[in-house]
């Protein structure tokens, strides 16, 4: 600095102490400064985080993948994932097989017409027998028949009267729709969540008979009764099961369309649903309480209530590897993640091909390698 020759002893404490305090001033803003930074690089990689959830690497619904500034899942955004139509590798192949077994009264026979180049008529020619067969299977058209049931009274000679009953699935009503065609709309709503409206009119466009809406809707609630017994006697098995599945998703019910949850409690061969929330009590009323084997499930609170009982646990698989799919995404790299992943793939396919081949186990020696696997990732 120039002219600190110039300055007196005196002078040059005073500045020496006013730099000094300076300096101390921007050590303290350049501490606070690297603690916003600190705070926002924080920040900043939660935000990155958050925007990196997906369908792949969490629970996340697909649905989510499209939404603007999202990262999509690694196999969607290579297009290693995609299904490619038609037949898909390894799977078993399925073709139309011919029958023996077909009706007389539904063998067509064809002969030649018309005239021969002699001029003498093929219908009058000597059959020499089939050459050629081809089978079609084929539909008939469905077409709404009205059935009209008339019940007599008769008298007998004592002089008492009787009257026939109606037929099992005849109301009271002049009029109605049979049960088979009720059948069949309880089939599309429930089997594949088609609106009732859409029910309807395709009923109508299929067999010429025209269901109401309002008659469409309420079928769910006389089908909803006429399965009860067996309901009660699904979600009784459910509780003596080895192990059984539970999930819970959102639904849209009643007139105001309001939000409940639908509840499913499942083995390799029942299902059994519930209507209700995510509360406790809810829980309580599910089949949870009286399972006695292991539940598999995600990682919803109330899985792990005490006030449900003491049982054994099972995270889900499908949970389990979006998670270390999340791992390898945030430590690219580390072996670990990846490791996992293939040990529980590996586990899973063995055993689903285990069960096809009806088997009760997985063979000892591929059981003991991906679980030698499976533990040499948990380690890394």
């Amino acid at each position: 600095m120039s002219g600190l020759e110039e300055m007196s002893r005196e002078e040059l404490i005073a500045l020496t102490r006013a730099l000094m305090a300076e300096n101390a001033a921007l050590k303290a803003e350049v501490a606070e400064l690297r603690a916003e930074n600190a705070a926002l690089r924080e920040r900043v990689a939660m935000l990155e985080r958050l925007v990196s959830r997906n369908s792949g690497n969490s629970g996340m619904p697909p649905s989510v993948d499209d939404l603007p500034g999202r990262k999509q899942p690694k196999d969607r955004a290579s297009g290693r994932g995609e299904r490619r139509p038609g037949k898909q590798p390894g799977t078993r192949g399925k073709a139309l097989a011919w029958s023996d077994e077909v009706a007389d009264g539904d063998i067509i026979e064809y002969f030649p017409q018309g005239p021969c180049g002699c001029g003498a008529d093929l219908g009058l020619a000597a059959d020499l027998g089939v050459t050629a067969r081809h089978q079609q299977i084929e539909i008939p058209l469905v077409v709404a028949r009205r059935f009209e049931h008339r019940l007599h009274t008769v008298a007998c000679r004592c002089g008492t009267v009787h009257t026939a009953p109606r037929p099992a699935g005849v109301p009271t009503a002049p009029v109605s729709l049979g049960v088979n065609l009720q059948a069949w709309c309880v089939y599309l709503l429930v089997g594949h969540a088609i609106p009732v409206h859409r029910v309807a009119e395709l009923v109508a466009s299929l067999t010429g008979a025209e269901p109401s809406p309002g008659f469409v809707h309420s079928l769910i609630g006389r089908a909803a009764t006429a399965v009860a017994a067996a309901n009660a006697r699904i979600r009784m098995l459910l509780t003596l099961a080895y192990v059984v599945c539970c999930d819970e998703t959102p639904i849209r019910v009643g007139p105001k369309k309001a939000k409940k949850y639908l509840l499913v409690a499942c083995d390799q061969l029942l299902t059994w649903y519930m209507l209700g929330g995510r509360d406790l009590d809810t829980f309580k009323r599910f089949v949870l309480a009286e399972v006695t084997g292991v539940v598999v499930h995600d990682r919803y609170q109330n899985y792990d209530a005490a006030d449900l009982g003491l049982r054994d646990h099972q995270l889900c698989a499908a949970h389990l590897l979006r998670d270390l799919e999340d791992c390898a995404e945030t430590y690219p790299g580390a072996h670990w993640p990846r490791q996992l992943q293939m040990a529980l793939r590996g586990l899973i396919h063995a055993a689903n091909l285990a069960r096809r081949q009806g088997k009760d186990a997985i063979p000892a020696g591929t059981l003991a390698m991906f679980t030698k696997m499976f533990r040499g990732g948990v380690r890394g």
